[in-house]
């Protein structure tokens, strides 16, 4: 499918409103208007939002420029980590917009094209935030300034143990085939936003394990938490608006201290790919 280019400006605003439709919804495990969790609020994820906007969408900025921009932003805004992983998934997708043509072809090309300076952004970004459970690498070590290294082969390295590192290898396969078809199949349903967006994260977390949980808790861990989510969730109606089943397993998730933040940070993408195809025509 091929599209117009789209500016700045709109760039921004449809990253903004991919953001905030995020939080509208009830997304089990993660902070939401119904419920905060894990010492954060809906309010510091509104701020990062639109402090992070303008480095998200800087016309002409590199992938790497437009993470590490965004991250300091939002820590010197808010103090702590809420949208590394957003922002790590939508950067290439705001620079793939800008160009004439296919989203996809783009996003390929930019994913192509990252290099060493690529490559010391977001390894600064991802120290800044020093997201949860990141622990050390044999090779491309991300907490320490190390040897250069293109972003491309830092993300092919952690593309097995990591979602958001393998949306880089992939062409984010996993935002154009779980998540698009997720809204996609949710539209057709008849569901209106933010149950749209809770199918979509409901969608990812039933499908892959989270990367947020494996991260701090092990592969087994994760798998355990998709396995149980699919049993409890994963042939809910959401034309029912379960309200109360789903706070259910959102307490259980946060007392136990899971929070399945990649699956919160891959709706978001979808939203925002989702968003730029509709405005592109």
């Amino acid at each position: 499918m091929s599209g117009a280019a789209l500016s700045s400006a709109m760039v921004a605003d449809l990253y903004r409103a991919a953001c905030l439709a995020e939080l509208d919804a009830l997304k089990v495990g993660n902070v939401h208007a119904y419920a905060p969790g894990h010492r954060m609020e809906v309010a510091d994820f509104l701020t990062s939002a639109e402090v992070s906007a303008p480095h998200l969408a800087r016309a002409g900025a590199r992938i790497g420029e437009r993470v590490h921009g965004g991250v300091e932003a939002t820590m010197s805004a808010v103090g702590q980590n809420t949208n590394l992983g957003i922002l790590l998934l939508c950067a290439p997708l705001a620079l793939a917009a800008e160009e004439e043509g296919s989203l996809g072809v783009n996003l390929g090309l930019a994913l192509d094209t990252l290099d060493e300076s690529d490559g010391a952004q977001v390894f600064a970004a991802i120290r800044r935030a020093n997201p949860g459970g990141l622990g050390q690498a044999e090779r491309h070590d991300v907490t320490t300034d190390g040897p250069a290294v293109t972003l491309g082969s830092a993300m092919a390295e952690a593309a097995a143990r990591d979602r958001i590192a393998r949306a880089y290898v992939t062409g984010f396969e996993d935002v154009f085939e779980i998540g698009l078809p997720a809204l996609t199949a949710a539209r057709r349903q008849g569901l209106t936003a933010p149950w749209t967006t809770t199918a979509v994260h409901l969608a990812f977390l039933t499908s892959v394990p989270d990367s947020h949980i494996a991260r701090k808790y092990g592969a087994d861990k994760a798998e355990r938490v998709r396995q149980e989510a699919a049993a409890a969730l994963g042939r809910i109606d959401l034309r029912t608006e379960p309200v109360a089943a789903l706070l259910a397993h959102d307490r259980l998730l946060k007392d136990a201290g899971l929070n399945p933040g990649t699956s919160a940070d891959f709706t978001v993408g979808t939203l925002f790919a989702d968003a730029i195809l509709r405005a592109r025509g």
